[in-house]
């Protein structure tokens, strides 16, 4: 089958994730007021619950409004080391609502998409130059409870919520990093990159923008872990 760097693929986006899980490793990734929430590993479901797609499995927990989404983008420009990282951009109008990302290479990408054919081509993105950021902090605000967590050995839920994406992570933080403007949280599974100075406060375990408005992140502690 003849394939396109970038194409637009007309096709219900409800019958595109359902062809996740074949192609094995990927990351689901989200973006909103400076937090990217990301799941990493093997789909092993997709089923529907009141008319939304789930994402399960050890490694996944994400909830998709598909009625939402208007537009399913490939991009197969990503090459890292000689491999191919195949990206799938579920867009609501112009913003990405969510994307993934093939972890796996690109043949079982491929292989997955067969059935529909190619798309529209679409012209390549500008690779854009990387942003110059201020070092974020653990004094941070953003970063206050998840150093709290990681200092107490406490097991916690990530969550990620934006209209018609919900994701999250359940488990242990065992590092909280400032690295290029960014404060992060790096598990096998799951990553977690806060840009600095965009949270302001946490109530009731929602992360809070400079104008007190929820900025879709949130933080739930569960009982702390009791070494064996």
């Amino acid at each position: 089958m003849t394939t396109n760097r970038r194409e637009i693929l007309p096709v219900p986006p409800a019958s595109v994730i359902r062809k996740l899980p074949a192609m094995g490793d990927l990351m689901i990734t989200a973006k909103q007021n400076g937090a990217t929430h990301e799941r990493i590993g093997t789909i092993e479901t997709v089923g529907i619950e009141d008319g939304w797609l789930v994402c399960g499995g050890a490694a996944h927990d994400s909830r998709i409004d598909p009625t939402l989404i208007t537009s399913v983008i490939i991009d197969r420009t990503s090459i890292m080391q000689e491999k191919v990282y195949p990206r799938i951009d579920f867009r609501r109008g112009e913003e990405v609502l969510f994307s993934v990302v093939g972890f796996a290479g690109i043949e079982p990408f491929d292989a997955a998409l067969a059935e529909f054919g190619p798309g529209e081509a679409l012209p390549e993105e500008p690779k854009e130059p990387r942003a110059k950021r201020d070092d974020a902090s653990l004094d941070d605000a953003g970063a206050l409870p998840l150093q709290a967590a990681l200092e107490a050995g406490t097991k916690v839920s990530v969550h990620f919520r934006r209209t018609g994406f919900e994701q999250v992570w359940t488990g242990v933080i065992e590092s909280v990093k400032p690295a290029m403007g960014f404060i992060n949280v790096m598990r096998p599974d799951f990553h977690l990159h806060l840009l600095g100075n965009t949270v302001s406060a946490w109530k009731d375990g929602a992360a809070l923008d400079a104008n007190g408005a929820p900025t879709g992140l949130s933080l739930t502690l569960h009982a702390a872990v009791v070494p064996a």
